[in-house]
């Protein structure tokens, strides 16, 4: 085994942090949500949206109820650009929707943000520029103050552009970007020499955007270092805490949410977490999160197969079978001891009538997004009786006795093995019938009458007709009943002696038509037991039928 070259990475500086209180919370409401698709996640594209693709986008966003969309860079993309001005010009902002466009912290690139923004409502102007240790050494060369230099320059040149805007609200955003890579006590440093440049007020907030640039710790570091920052930032009544994390450790989620936790305001992120090397942090995901939490997301995920089709479309990249809430496979069970519990699950549901979700295996009730229950069960060689019962159960409304979801699990467990794939519900019912609906060969049950005896008033005769191997013929038997009295006929004239162990039946529709399923345990002469099923609109033949069934898979052993 080769050996790994770990030696060459430092970990990650902890906060000192003595009186946390993240750990003890709960999130109790919805951040306030800001999309960064149409920026961060279009610049990380292959190809990058054009204006079709990013409307269809825009549109999706507005739909799902963001109030916050970054729509672009437009002073460094002309592409960017042109799409803000199609959105102010043809008036595609509604007046409850900030629409935020990222600069960075230089002349030309600020007063083309502005001239790009000229007639639009509310705008979130977002200023930036590289804090961390790394960045300064290694990219800038500059030492701290004149990095905050750099910041203060930029905030003083987009307060004093303003003016040029008469009508549109203004809202001031600073990142300093690679915030977790940056030391805590610069971080706060630079923050406040920003919003003292804008005044922030209870009445003017600042939003201080707290990027995970590059995820660089584990989620209870960035937890300490957001609780840090809320705890130190002078004057937090007037800034808006808002996070941006990365998901570089593919710890993004747990970040956010324990980032929350520890006091911050607002989220950026994208939708499945589209976004640079492993994406920004999935904003859908974190919403349902909220959602099975009994906390109100604040957004419209109730048609998740929609959203993701659109995402998929619109970035040109798929989103993973395994994605959380939305892949096709996360709602399927393939184990057989998920399966039962899963179609126990359902059942205890339906029969306590309850609007409480609780069902093992499915944290989150799939209808509630806009999935359904179609897959929740699939079957492969792994599966057990309980998936093939509710396959039998949810598809074809057949509800076995469990002796006979053993017996007939047996027999398609048997098909998986033999052909290493999935089971699909035709496969499963094609062999239902061919196991257990014989009931036309060898012998084919045609019709009956029933008279009372003459001399004990509880045994009936009965008289049949069926085809035997294709021949008519007339059968005779006796009992206590209808089912008695065909065991007894079968057994003196075609030789089978069958008794009756046990006796299941429902019905299988509603209505002056209904069917009704019969299922008969039968034992032979020999000790062998064998199930027969039955369907048929009277109750009596498809108790019948279900005789027949076992009889003719006894006369082709």
């Amino acid at each position: 085994m080769n050996k790994m070259p770990f030696e060459r990475y430092q970990p990650f500086e902890t906060v000192k942090l003595d009186n946390r209180t993240w750990p003890g919370k709960t999130i109790e409401k919805a951040p306030i949500w800001c999309s960064v698709d149409l920026r961060d996640g279009n610049q990380a594209l292959i190809e990058p949206m054009d204006t079709t693709r990013k409307l269809k986008m825009y549109k999706l966003l507005l739909d799902m109820g963001f109030k916050e969309i970054e729509v672009g860079f437009p002073s460094a993309s002309q592409t960017d650009y042109d799409f803000l001005r199609t959105l102010i010009e043809e008036d595609m902002i509604p007046d409850d929707v900030s629409i935020q466009v990222l600069t960075q912290s230089r002349e030309h690139l600020i007063r083309r943000t502005f001239e790009s923004i000229r007639g639009a409502k509310n705008v979130i102007v977002h200023l930036y520029n590289s804090t961390s240790e790394l960045q300064r050494r290694v990219v800038f060369r500059q030492d701290k103050q004149g990095i905050i230099d750099i910041a203060v320059a930029g905030a003083k040149l987009i307060k004093e552009l303003i003016p040029t805007v008469p009508d549109t609200k203004i809202v001031h955003q600073y990142s300093p970007e690679s915030f977790t890579g940056t030391e805590m006590p610069f971080a706060r440093d630079i923050c406040e020499a920003v919003m003292d440049v804008w005044e922030a007020s209870p009445e003017n907030k600042v939003i201080l955007n707290l990027p995970a640039t590059v995820e660089m710790s584990t989620p209870n570091v960035h937890a300490d270092q957001i609780e840090w920052f809320c705890n130190n930032i002078k004057n937090r009544d007037s800034v808006i805490i808002s996070l941006h994390p990365h998901n570089d450790r593919g710890t993004g989620i747990a970040a956010t949410e324990l980032g929350l936790l520890a006091g911050a305001d607002r989220v950026e992120g994208t939708l499945f977490g589209n976004g640079e090397r492993t994406g920004n942090v999935d904003l859908v995901t974190l919403a349902v999160n909220m959602m099975t939490q009994g906390v109100d997301p604040k957004l419209d995920i109730s048609d998740i197969n929609k959203i993701k089709e659109t995402a998929e479309y619109c970035n040109q990249l798929p989103v993973h079978q395994r994605h959380p809430w939305v892949g096709e496979l996360v709602y399927t069970a393939f184990s057989g001891s998920h399966q039962d519990a899963i179609k126990k699950g359902m059942l205890a549901l339906k029969a306590n009538n309850s609007n409480q979700w609780e069902v093992p295996y499915l944290p989150i009730d799939p209808q509630d997004i806009g999935r359904s229950y179609e897959a929740i069960i699939r079957i492969n060689s792994q599966s057990g009786k309980g998936g093939v019962a509710y396959i039998m159960q949810n598809d074809y409304h057949m509800d076995l006795p469990r002796d006979l979801q053993v017996n007939f699990s047996k027999k398609i467990q048997n098909i998986a093995e033999t052909t290493g794939k999935e089971i699909t519900p035709e496969i499963i019912w094609d062999s239902f019938e061919k196991s257990y609906l014989r009931s036309t060969s060898p012998v084919e049950f045609l019709s009956h009458t029933t008279v009372p005896d003459t001399h004990a008033a509880e045994i009936r005769h009965l008289t049949a007709k069926i085809n035997h191997f294709g021949k008519a013929k007339e059968i005779s038997g006796k009992g206590n009943g209808p089912i008695a009295g065909f065991t007894d006929a079968i057994a003196e004239n075609l030789g089978v002696r069958l008794s009756v162990e046990d006796y299941h039946q429902h019905s299988l529709t509603h209505g002056s038509d209904a069917k009704a399923v019969a299922y008969l345990e039968l034992k032979t002469s020999e000790g062998e037991t064998v199930w027969g099923v039955g369907i048929d609109s009277n109750t009596t033949v498809a108790s019948i039928k279900a005789i027949v069934s076992a009889t003719n898979q006894i006369l082709e052993n």
